[in-house]
């Protein structure tokens, strides 16, 4: 499991809120939703897009953005445009006196707008829950992230404007995995770029040693690691891996161990037939108290105090 599946296991497009906007100007929509991030693709037309307190970026057809929350942002026909529309939490949506408007702009199947004709499509997926595994990857990225459309080459984009619309069998999971493929090679395109500045433990996937290190910490967080037994499986030596993986992931493999072990237990424990003592297990603890122990150590509360803040 590299960086990019492991991101997939956190913020994971389940049920994941999906629409397809269709708007003539001029229009402009205040997103308050505080939803941990948000993906918006221009089909057709153009769209402005501005988070709080920061510069405007001006997207066209074949442009991506990944807006991260809780930060609010405005996407309209032009900065300037006074905000009409205000997503709130839950994507319910109201005039800015509070109005109601999910019948007033429905225009069919995941179809929003204020004309079925407009000259702006845009494509929204936004994923409403956020995983601790997936923290490390939402961390690195920035409040906004624009991937420009000549900046990669993805026919995802057409796709999955053909397939929101369809209202058939399977569909919602059908779109779900269609976010997911779209938001990887957005981000993995965004990696790639010299400004997009990736975090050290990204890039050392690619590391023929630190990369199979930390390949083999993420597909089996429940064996019982030691920077011996990952060396030897590494091909080098314990001195060695421990020097590497420091230089280029930025802390000693087992302190990345036991982060990636805790961010696993942290989305675990929100599952509803989990308890401490089998999250324990699974993520590499002999038991609910050594897994308490250290879960209060590294994130400042017990895993039950964890489990009912989140709820």
């Amino acid at each position: 499991m590299d960086a990019l599946v492991s991101l997939l296991n956190g913020p994971r497009a389940q049920g994941a809120f999906l629409l397809r906007s269709i708007m003539d100007a001029p229009w402009s929509m205040r997103i308050q939703d505080e939803a941990p991030l948000t993906v918006v693709a221009i089909v057709t037309g153009s769209a402005w897009i501005r988070p709080d307190g920061r510069g405007a970026e001006h997207l066209q057809p074949g442009d991506v953005a990944v807006a991260l929350g809780p930060t609010p942002y405005l996407v309209a026909d032009d900065p300037d445009t006074p905000a009409q529309v205000i997503i709130h939490p839950g994507q319910r949506c109201t005039t800015i006196y509070g109005a109601d408007l999910a019948q007033e702009m429905s225009l069919g199947v995941r179809t929003w707008g204020n004309s079925p004709h407009g000259e702006t499509t845009m494509l929204t997926g936004t994923y409403q829950m956020a995983g601790a595994v997936s923290r490390r990857m939402l961390s690195a990225l920035p409040t906004l992230a624009v991937l420009r459309a000549q900046d990669w080459d993805c026919p995802l984009i057409p796709l999955l404007a053909d397939e929101i619309v369809k209202d058939e069998p399977g569909q919602e999971a059908v779109l779900d995995r269609l976010l997911d493929l779209l938001l990887i090679a957005v981000l993995r395109s965004w990696f790639a770029r010299p400004e997009g500045e990736a975090p050290g433990w990204y890039r050392a996937n690619s590391d023929p040693v630190t990369g199979r290190a930390l390949r083999l910490i993420h597909n089996n967080p429940a064996q019982a690691w030691t920077v011996a037994s990952l060396a030897a499986q590494s091909g080098v030596s314990r001195a060695a891996l421990a020097r590497r993986f420091t230089e280029m992931v930025g802390e000693p493999p087992m302190s990345y161990l036991t982060g990636w072990r805790l961010a696993l237990a942290a989305d675990l424990l929100h599952e509803p037939d989990s308890t401490v003592d089998s999250v324990a297990r699974k993520v590499g603890y002999s038991n609910g108290f050594a897994l308490s122990a250290a879960f209060k150590r590294v994130r400042g509360v017990s895993p039950r105090e964890h489990r009912r803040l989140a709820g």
